[in-house]
């Protein structure tokens, strides 16, 4: 800085002028009268003089003096200019007016000219042109956008700052808010000249928005992947869409978009060899669809060979109880062992798979799903202990656990009771032993249930809800009151109602680590008439693995590993399960469980799991947050299991920044607007320089030093009245 010019000035008001000028002719006449009656001696002449001296000074400080001193500062002005690189600015969205016909072109080249130093050339004797670009902190940077850190980072890094061209879509999804920045822009004068690059209006466009791949699936098994298509197009299109699997394998499915909609579906696939498989799904381009970048999405999966193991335990051998352990014993990827009361012969059924008594802890922890029929706490069934053993297993063990109620009522001894809180429905009291009508009565679908893949049964949703409307319906129905709070409802009574609301046959809740599932009615080998196994088969094999996909994420010899969410993604936290058994089979209460991590980039570290609570069946949990998109490696081991657990978790990338969506022209308004700067429409270069060097010079520095309220004045004022009020002792006055 330059010192230029140095002045005192005042900042009069009127009535301190006039207060100011009374006040000195009053104390001028009161020293002159003084004076006089002293006899003119010089002594009081002197003080007198002094009085009117203090007074002067008094009045001076009513005018309020300042001394201001004015600098030019050596270097030049800055301009900065500042683009966008995130990854929205990839969008293709801009369209050429004079050639419509042509392909759009993307944000990021609308922008680059103006990021070139030649492009203010004609600026540099008048100030220093900064170029600078901005992203995030994220990792990676361009997956978000911080237009506020942006911002707010200028002013340190050039101390003198004139104005900043903001070149960008205005989007935003990282730190606070760019009105903030904005705001500390304008208390330093700078104004913010915003560029705006790309539409503020959709392209059309067909964007796939979810497409819902699980960890694992079984070889041999079909299995539906669920899609969301997100359409912006002006009207209805129908499309076939592709599905790429491993070994040049395509599954085309026809779909009907809806204009301006969302359409949900799912795809089938039967993969047929085990392994790690690839998936793409992609949509071609349909109808006047612009945008083509996100009509492709892929997903990796782990094919694998199914060992399910489900233990029914039943009283006596109802027809529902025959076919659903014909349906499950035919299916080859279920094992199936069941244990058969008989209360009143007091022993148990006997046989290929049947089991002489209720499974140790050791062997319980081998059931991936326990069917639970027609039983109850009664004599010579089920005990007390026994049912704190199934409660354990679901809890902590992530197994499923299913009821299958009927006409005895025997699971009335517990439904209700204090010691089990398992069921997702509650029943009147008096517990009655159901209902039965003589006519057959239709299971309807709620919402939750015709978008389940537990009680699909056709390809689509509407396709299933039909074949739904048309299976054989049943006679008999348990007693249930309502569904319990945390519980999903799939399907009611088709008539029956109670004071709640329609009679829920079909709930699901989670428990612990696992899934339980009330079914309402023993009607279900009635879905066999004239289609044979097709219906039942599909509905009790979907149960199953549908109850038994977390326990099954990944399994060693004497450990298993589970983990949510199933789908995990960067930023968010993962938890990991580990059901850990000792050398001898029994599930370990306590030990060091160790998951070692290592990341796609090659860094590892440690997590050591705790057990879940002191009431600990074997389970062990930890939470660790995954910063990288890709296969993490994880390694379990415990030194009382044995061998360690190995096991591939993949890691989705979160797409903060999203390509295909319109400009936030009114971001970038917002900004110019508190900064008292202007919205360019033009993004040519010429147009924007010539904005920009329209503008006036900075005006210079100045240092104002406000003497009337500095200290060092009223200090000089204080002293001058301590010399009067002294002078006026030494002279005999009082």
């Amino acid at each position: 800085m330059t010192l230029e010019s140095q002045s005192l000035e005042f900042s009069p008001t009127p009535a301190a002028l006039a207060a100011g000028g009374l006040f000195v002719a009053v104390v001028i006449g009161l020293a002159i009268l003084a004076w006089q009656r002293s006899g003119w001696r010089g002594s009081v002449g002197g003080l007198e003089l002094l009085r009117v001296l203090i007074a002067v000074a008094i009045a001076i400080t009513l005018l309020q003096p300042e001394w201001r001193e004015t600098f030019r500062p050596e270097s030049k002005p800055v301009l900065t200019v500042l683009t966008d690189v995130s990854g929205s600015m990839e969008t293709a969205d801009v369209l050429d007016p004079a050639a419509p016909e042509k392909p759009p072109r993307s944000r990021a080249e609308i922008a680059a000219p103006l990021g070139e130093a030649a492009a203010w050339n004609s600026l540099s004797e008048r100030m220093d042109v900064a170029i600078e670009s901005f992203s995030s902190n994220e990792k990676p940077a361009k997956e978000a956008t911080d237009l506020n850190a942006a911002l707010a980072a200028l002013p340190e890094k050039h101390p003198q700052l004139a104005a900043v061209v903001l070149v960008g879509d205005g989007d935003w999804n990282a730190g606070q808010a760019p009105s903030a920045a904005a705001t500390r822009l304008r208390m330093r004068n700078v104004p913010v000249f915003a560029v705006p690059t790309g539409s503020s209006e959709a392209l059309p466009d067909v964007e796939i928005s979810s497409f819902e791949v699980p960890v694992f699936a079984i070889a041999g098994k079909p299995l539906r992947i669920p899609f969301t298509l997100t359409s912006t197009l002006p009207r209805e299109e129908t499309v076939t869409l592709e599905l790429h699997a491993p070994g040049g394998e395509t599954i085309t499915q026809t779909a009907n978009i809806p204009a301006m909609g969302k359409l949900e579906d799912s795809i089938v696939w039967r993969p047929s060899q085990s392994g790690e498989a690839k998936l793409a799904l992609e949509v071609p381009q349909a109808g006047a669809e612009v945008y083509l970048q996100n009509n492709t999405q892929e997903a990796t999966l782990d094919i694998r060979k199914e060992e399910l193991r489900v233990l029914i335990i039943e009283t006596y051998p109802r027809w529902e109880y025959r076919y659903l352990r014909n349906a499950l014993e035919r299916d080859p990827g279920v094992e199936v062992e069941c244990l058969l009361f008989h209360p009143d012969l007091g022993k148990t059924g006997a046989g290929r798979g049947y089991l002489e008594s209720f499974p140790s802890d050791e062997q319980l922890t081998g059931y991936d799903v326990v069917f639970l029929g027609d039983v109850g706490l009664a004599g010579n069934q089920l005990s007390d202990s026994q049912l704190e053993q199934l409660r354990l297993l679901v809890r902590d063990q992530a197994s499923g656990l299913v009821f299958l109620p009927g006409l005895r009522g025997y699971e009335s001894t517990f439904l209700n009771s204090p010691r089990d809180q398992r069921m997702p429905v509650a029943c009147p009291a008096p517990h009655p032993p159901g209902r039965g009508t003589p006519l057959p009565r239709k299971l309807v679908m709620t919402g939750a249930g015709r978008s389940s893949l537990l009680t699909k049964l056709e390809d689509t949703d509407d396709a299933s809800a039909e074949t739904w409307n048309n299976l054989p319906g049943f006679h008999w129905y348990a007693p249930a009151l309502r569904a319990k709070v945390g519980t999903e409802v799939l399907a009611t009574h088709g008539t029956e109602s109670t004071r709640y609301g329609r009679v829920p046959l079909i709930v699901t809740r989670p428990y612990g680590a696992g899934k339980i599932l009330f079914m309402g009615t023993d009607g279900a080998w009635r879905w066999r008439k004239a289609v044979e196994d097709k219906y039942h088969y599909r509905f009790w094999g979907q149960v199953v693995r549908w109850m038994a996909y977390q326990r099954n994420m990944a399994s060693g010899e004497n450990m298993r590993l589970f983990y949510t969410p199933d789908r995990p993604k960067t930023g968010e936290a993962l938890t990991l399960n580990a059901n850990v058994m000792s050398a001898t089979g029994e599930p370990l209460r306590d030990g060091a469980v160790i998951a070692q991590i290592s990341a796609p980039s090659g860094k590892v570290s440690s997590l050591r799991l705790a057990p879940a609570g002191e009431e600990a069946w074997g389970l062990f949990t930890g939470t660790f947050t995954p910063e990288e998109a890709g296969a993490y490696q994880l390694r379990l081991t415990c030194a009382e299991a044995g061998a360690p657990l190995e096991t591939t978790i993949p890691i989705q990338g979160t797409t903060k920044e999203k390509r295909g969506r319109p400009a936030r022209l009114d971001v970038l308004e917002e900004i110019a607007q508190l900064t008292r700067g202007e919205v360019l429409e033009s993004s040519d270069v010429a147009s924007v320089v010539s904005a920009i060097a329209a503008l006036p010079e900075p005006d210079p520095e100045q240092r104002r030093l406000p003497l009337w309220s500095h200290p060092a004045w009223a200090g000089f004022i204080v002293l001058l009245m301590g010399v009067f009020w002294a002078g006026r002792k030494g002279a005999g006055l009082f």
